[in-house]
């Protein structure tokens, strides 16, 4: 599966990611790429105690869209 991540810049330095269509599943980083692995793993984690619940359908972002809008 795959699922849409936003990197943030943490205000104390490094980075923090979250995934939008997985609410309260978030990680974090000293570099990008750490953050990136550490997210892989918060989500399998996330995906993990979803599964286990047999009410919760695992959500998928196939639909989400990401858009920069200038005001």
């Amino acid at each position: 599966m795959e699922y849409t991540v936003i990197i943030h810049t943490a205000d104390e330095g490094g980075y923090w990611v979250d995934v939008p269509v997985l609410p309260g599943c978030y990680s974090q980083g000293e570099t990008i790429e750490e953050a990136i692995k550490n997210i892989r793993e918060a989500i399998e984690l996330h995906l993990d105690d979803l599964k286990e619940d047999k009410s919760v359908l695992i959500p998928n972002d196939r639909d989400f869209i990401i858009s920069r809008v200038t005001v």
